[in-house]
């Protein structure tokens, strides 16, 4: 899974805050900051579900797009691909550990306990 680009990754996050599907005009509506044409949104919607990032159903004439899989998921997703290209992953998670908060090495210590109990 690779990155997003800066408009893949500003659509993905207004698709990741709604709990509904939109359509392409509705995601063209939300983008601030952006004169953007329509069948720029269409070709940048399109893209990202070729590539597995949204999924899409028909709705009349249109389609309505929602992401494939949470923001946690492909962030997640992320990390791990951080981890294959270093060729110490002992050494990468280590660092990684060192450089959380408390708070999030708790998280950490939790979500490996659940894991260990299981």
């Amino acid at each position: 899974m690779k990155g997003l680009g800066e408009l893949e990754r500003t659509i993905m996050d207004i698709l990741w805050a709604r709990s509904a599907p939109l359509t392409a005009r509705e995601v063209g509506r939300l983008i601030e900051d952006r004169d953007l044409a329509p069948t720029t949104v269409m070709t940048v919607l399109d893209r990202l579900s070729r590539k597995g990032f949204l999924n899409r159903t028909r709705d009349g004439r249109a389609w309505r797009y929602q992401p494939a899989a949470s923001r946690d998921a492909y962030v997640a997703e992320l990390m791990l691909e951080a981890l294959d290209l270093t060729g110490d992953r002992d050494a990468a998670l280590t660092r990684f550990a060192q450089a959380v908060s408390g708070s999030e090495a708790e998280i950490l210590r939790r979500a490996l306990t659940e894991l260990e109990d299981h």
